[in-house]
């Protein structure tokens, strides 16, 4: 997680960590923060790098591949632990992120004792 201040979207981010697996509307978001969902919007990005929605998509595929590495979990399965909903937005979003499908991702990534070797 980025390094951000007190007063910014730090508290924010470990709301929004702790709940992967919900909604997260910009609006719910400013409220937390105490400011206009315009006004959230810049000092998250100034302090992220990047977009709500788009650090919340990023650390979803974050957990969906440590489940992938740690779990025999079908893909559908996995892709509801972190809030994707369904196997298709994950593979949608772990294709964008890692350049391949979530079972190709298992594959060459899977945790030594879960293979055996």
């Amino acid at each position: 997680m980025p390094v951000t201040s007190a007063d910014g979207a730090g508290p924010v981010l470990s709301h929004m960590l702790e709940r992967l697996e919900e909604p997260h509307p910009i609006g719910d978001l400013a409220r937390r923060a105490a400011m206009s969902p315009r006004t959230f919007a810049r000092p998250f990005v100034a302090e992220t790098g990047t977009t709500p929605h788009q650090w919340l998509t990023e650390q979803r595929v974050i957990r969906a591949r440590e489940v992938l590495e740690e779990s025999d979990l079908p893909v559908e399965q996995v892709a509801t632990r972190p809030g994707f909903g369904n196997a298709a937005l994950l593979l949608q979003h772990c294709q964008a992120c890692t350049g391949i499908s979530p079972t190709a991702y298992r594959s060459q990534h899977r945790a030594p004792a879960m293979t055996g070797a």
